[in-house]
């Protein structure tokens, strides 16, 4: 946690040692209408991925899905933008990198696999990723019911199995 700290007080560094580069190669007017057309751009990009990721979370929620990875990517949109509009060539550069979906996809994926996964396991102790045993009674073949099993919705019968399976039927085909 201490290096992740470090690592972000040492972005600001970065960005004004850059700055200073670049103004004195370039010129400071130079450099400061490279800084605002960065942010302008990359806010343009966050504001129409922004768009397309909350559509992509209404598609995925009507068809009664979780949206976990435009729920993630919406994350990391949030912190493109803080990025952008830090003024810093460095922060530009990495608000970007999050911005555009091809780079985006690979942090998503790490972020994943490195903050999200073991901060729910943390506070669910492992039941949300998979790790607790749901398969029926310990030493039983079976979770307890029969083949024949079955219960009614509306006008549509559901034949439950025992092995986790179920099929449905109308109540022409009975």
């Amino acid at each position: 946690m201490l290096r992740i700290i470090a690592l972000l007080l040492l972005i600001p560094l970065f960005d004004v040692m850059l700055l200073v580069a670049v103004a004195a190669w370039f010129g400071t007017l130079e450099t400061v209408l490279i800084v605002v057309l960065t942010a302008l751009i990359g806010m343009l990009l966050v504001r129409a991925e922004g768009r397309h990721t909350i559509r992509k979370i209404q598609r995925k929620l009507g068809q009664g899905e979780p949206p976990t990875n435009e729920l993630v990517d919406g994350g990391l949109l949030l912190v493109s933008g803080a990025m952008l509009l830090t003024p810093g060539l460095v922060t530009d550069l990495i608000g970007l990198l999050l911005v555009v979906p091809v780079t985006r996809y690979p942090i998503r994926v790490a972020t994943k696999k490195w903050v999200v996964s073991p901060y729910v396991d943390a506070k669910t102790g492992g039941f949300a990723s998979g790790n607790v045993y749901v398969g029926g009674f310990p030493g039983g073949d079976s979770a307890g019911g029969t083949a024949d099993d079955s219960y009614e919705m509306d006008d549509d019968v559901y034949d439950i199995d025992p092995d986790g399976g179920s099929s449905r039927d109308d109540e022409t085909d009975r």
